[in-house]
């Protein structure tokens, strides 16, 4: 298992502290790369390694770090603000994955409030929308595995040559189309489901669409017509103005929660769609 990282040291520990819950075999490995631009050092907490990499700002670039020097047959990735149940590997590989299966998409559940925490917009639109679920990525000719929880055969990887280094999004979309260029497939196992920690605020929730809408655009640079945005300047104003209208009517009517995520949603097609005018490589 690989876990890229790149929070506060507080967050590491948590990150520990779960990944030691974990169920493992004798020969599994688990494996947090600290991205970090001041890494702490490397050490072994418990049963994880961790490595530093502070070389290059992206979590494809601590991926590749962390597989490096592991010979299984097998690649569990997580990101670091997902909770895995303890048996987690096991239900990967139940049923086992077909011949040329490169990819076993788990199952991802956003986060609801934490107990005595209150519900915020960007957590309401999170679990309404269900913005992590699998689901939302692997349907249509351009599906793909969020890396956020899935599980990646070894030989495919290596075969395309793992992630993409240079870039900040997208990266996990860019792997499946190149592994299926080259004959391999993704199942999902529903099975193998994991807690996603949802954006709580939405000043993070932003800079998250941020992020997103420019791996988005890069994708679209690299695969036309994989990740294409939602059309002309004009067209986004008058939709600003029809979802603007659905939520002040929803709001009239005393339709609260309606109103709430009609409004998230403009805000997240923005930060979305401006996010395509960034740049996505890192150096």
């Amino acid at each position: 298992m690989v876990v890229p990282f790149a929070g506060t040291q507080d967050e590491l520990e948590q990150l520990l502290a779960g990944l030691d819950r974990l169920e493992l075999l004798p020969e599994d490995t688990v494996t947090v790369v600290d991205n970090r631009r001041r890494p702490a050092e490397p050490a072994v907490r418990g049963r994880t390694r961790v490595l530093t990499a502070p070389e290059r700002r992206s979590s494809y670039f601590a991926r590749n770090r962390g597989v490096e020097g592991r010979t299984g047959e097998w690649i569990v990735m997580l990101d670091a603000d997902v909770l895995p149940p303890p048996d987690l590997l096991d239900r990967f590989f139940d049923p086992a994955p077909a011949e040329r299966t490169a990819v076993v998409a788990g199952r991802l559940i956003d986060s609801g409030p934490h107990p005595g925490e209150c519900a915020t917009a960007a957590i309401r639109w999170g679990l309404h929308r269900s913005t992590m679920s699998q689901h939302n990525t692997l349907a249509g000719p351009w599906g793909y595995a969020q890396t956020a929880s899935c599980a990646v055969r070894r030989a495919a990887f290596n075969e395309v040559g793992g992630f993409r280094e240079d870039i900040r999004s997208g990266g996990d979309a860019d792997l499946c189309y190149r592994l299926r260029a080259a004959g391999w497939s993704i199942e999902s196992r529903e099975g193998a489901a994991s807690v996603h920690a949802s954006r709580r605020t939405l000043r993070r929730l932003v800079r998250q669409r941020l992020r997103h809408g420019s791996g988005a655009a890069w994708l679209n640079r690299e695969y036309p017509g994989s990740a294409p945005g939602h059309g002309s300047w004009p067209g986004l104003v008058k939709w600003t103005f029809q979802c603007t209208a659905r939520s002040a009517l929803a709001s009239l009517r005393g339709r609260r929660e309606e109103a709430l995520i009609a409004a998230v949603d403009l805000i997240v097609m923005w930060a979305t769609e401006l996010g395509r005018l960034l740049p996505n490589r890192v150096q």
